[in-house]
């Protein structure tokens, strides 16, 4: 009989997590940078769709196919969205991420440009608003050659950002119950402001 108290206490902390919105955990700062198009693409375009961000780099040897393939799995299993909710990969590595190499990688992928943009410009503006922004690690080993691709660091975790540009939830990219719960909140955010 105690078991059955305790699934209906699971049961009911379950339905309740599902019933409360994530939390609000700050603003971003306005951004602008450049798109795998050429186009600028930044907050002005993403205000009132909420989006899903992860950073990651073209020629990166360890971390970034498994997080771009994640997002992948993202775009697909919220494909019903449309352009409710928007995904976007930034890259940590802007000198070598050209507009034309991010759209490579994006087609690699199969991202769709028209919900998944891909962004690069000026590397400290890029890291400001990483670092600053978004409140993830970012950076380069100092001293370490253009070529040493492991010297590139930056967080893997997801970052859910509502339509009035305020992050809404960090989720590690390594737990698969993490990545549900953002797709769950997502599709939450995406009806209540869509």
């Amino acid at each position: 009989m105690a078991s059955l108290g305790m699934l209906a206490v699971a049961i009911h902390d379950l339905a309740d997590a599902r019933s409360t919105p994530p939390p609000r955990l700050g603003a971003l700062p306005d951004f602008t940078f450049t798109r795998q198009d050429g186009q600028p693409f930044g907050s002005k375009q993403l205000r009132g769709q909420p989006f899903i961000a992860n950073f990651i780099f073209t020629r990166c040897p360890t971390v970034c196919p498994v997080f771009t393939q994640k997002m992948a799995r993202v775009q697909e299993h919220t494909a019903g969205l449309g352009q409710k909710l928007r995904l976007v990969s930034f890259s940590v590595d802007p000198t070598y991420d050209t507009p034309e190499r991010l759209a490579e990688y994006g087609e690699k992928y199969r991202a769709d440009f028209a919900r998944w943009n891909f962004l690069t410009g000026d590397y400290a503006t890029l890291k400001d608003t990483i670092v600053q922004g978004f409140k993830i690690s970012m950076g380069r080993e100092p001293g370490a050659a253009e070529d040493d691709l492991l010297s590139i660091f930056h967080g893997t975790h997801f970052v859910l950002v509502d339509g009035t540009g305020e992050i809404r939830g960090y989720y590690d990219s390594a737990d698969p119950e993490a990545t549900q719960r953002l797709e769950t909140d997502a599709r939450r955010l995406a009806s209540e402001e869509g």
